[in-house]
């Protein structure tokens, strides 16, 4: 019985850490089918994120600290965005009011929807590392694959 009660905590859990991935991506995939008149989709995408973004704050299934993590790879995510765009790697070819560089300001939302999972499972499962390699590994590989996303256009692709 306790591995059902265990099984039952974890996916409540889970389902709570992925709220807001899962309106993201639902919000991605039926704007594509239902169109809203008066608002490109990129924007109604845009609103729906900053809504959400909003309740869960509101309702504290996302502390400010979470919501700070948050903020930053929604930059990260943008600046990554913009580069690609630049480089002709994809495009974002509808419409929208609030594209900056030629990327939708909530693709950003896409980048920070995983930190949201992360900063909620790590503090739900009270999540630690153990045995964390030393920085002498870490640092320089975390740099090889950023470089790689930047320079893989120039040079070759190392992965």
């Amino acid at each position: 019985m306790k591995y059902i009660i265990d099984l039952f905590y974890f996916g409540y859990h889970q389902a709570l850490s992925c709220i807001f991935p899962v309106v993201i991506f639902a919000t991605l995939a039926l704007s594509k089918i239902i169109s809203i008149p008066g608002i490109p989709r990129y924007d109604f995408i845009l609103l729906i994120c900053l809504i959400t973004q909003y309740l869960m704050l509101k309702t504290n299934l996302e502390s400010f600290k979470e919501w700070k993590v948050i903020c930053i790879f929604h930059v990260i995510g943008l600046l990554l965005e913009v580069y690609k765009v630049y480089l002709g790697s994809w495009s974002y070819p509808e419409k929208a009011w609030s594209k900056v560089l030629g990327v939708p300001l909530y693709s950003g939302f896409m980048y920070a929807s995983v930190a949201s999972y992360i900063c909620q499972a790590w503090r739900r499962f009270h999540l630690k590392m153990n045995k964390w390699p030393k920085n002498i590994w870490t640092i320089p590989l975390g740099l090889m694959i950023y470089l790689n996303f930047f320079t893989h256009h120039f040079i070759l692709d190392f992965r």
